[in-house]
C-alpha cells in the first residue's frame, strides 16, 4: 500500500515541510513602544535659546558701552586740540619781539647797541658795548609814516578881495556873500 520512498526523497520532503512552517506568517503580540522623554529635549533647547539671548544682550551692552567710551574720548580729544591751539596762540604772542621788548623795558633790561661775540675756539671777545651803562635802548618800532607818493603837493594860492565901489553888485550892497531868503514870520 504504501510504497517505500527512497531515503533521499524523504529528506527533501522534511526540509520542504520545515521551510513551509518557517515561512508562515504569525501574529506577533503588540509590545508597548517606548517613547523618548520629551522633558530633557525641551529643556536642552530652552537652555540653548536662553543662553543665545543672554549672550546677544551682553554683546549688545558691551558694544554700547564701547560706543559711549569712544564718544567721550572723541570729545576729550576735541577739547584737548582746542586747548593746544589756544596755548600755541598764547606762545606765539609771548614769542613776539614786540612783546619781548616791552617786557624788557618794563623789567629795566637794557639792550646793547653793539653786540659782542665770543669765539669758542679761542675764547676771545670781539665787538663790544657801545652804550653807556644804564642807558635805555628803545625797542619800540618807529611811528608809521605816510609814503612820499601819498603826500599831496603844497600849493600856495593868494586870495584877492574885490574893491568896493559905489555900484551894487548882485543887489546886496557890494557884498558877494549870498543872502538868505526872507520868510514870512
Amino acid at each position: 500500500m504504501s510504497s517505500p520512498l527512497p531515503q533521499g526523497r524523504v529528506r527533501v520532503q522534511r526540509i520542504a515541510e520545515a521551510a513551509v512552517e518557517r515561512a508562515r506568517l504569525t501574529v506577533v503580540p503588540r509590545t508597548r513602544r517606548v517613547r523618548a522623554a520629551r522633558v530633557p529635549f525641551v529643556t536642552l533647547v530652552s537652555l540653548i535659546l536662553v543662553a543665545g539671548v543672554v549672550g546677544l544682550l551682553m554683546f549688545n551692552t558691551s558694544m554700547q558701552q564701547n560706543a559711549f567710551k569712544a564718544s567721550a574720548l572723541e570729545t576729550q580729544a576735541a577739547d584737548l586740540q582746542a586747548k593746544q591751539q589756544t596755548l600755541e596762540t598764547e606762545l606765539d604772542k609771548l614769542r613776539d619781539p614786540q612783546h619781548v621788548g616791552k617786557w624788557a623795558l618794563e623789567n629795566n633790561y637794557v639792550l646793547p647797541s653793539c653786540p659782542a661775540f665770543i669765539h669758542l675756539g679761542t675764547g676771545k671777545v670781539s665787538g663790544g658795548s657801545c652804550t653807556v651803562p644804564g642807558e635805555r635802548f628803545d625797542v619800540r618800532p618807529p611811528p608809521a609814516q605816510m609814503p612820499d607818493s601819498l603826500v599831496p603837493e603844497k600849493r600856495i594860492v593868494h586870495a584877492t578881495t574885490p574893491a568896493v565901489t559905489g555900484k551894487k553888485k548882485h543887489g546886496n550892497g557890494g557884498d558877494t556873500r549870498r543872502q538868505r531868503p526872507v520868510t514870512g514870520e
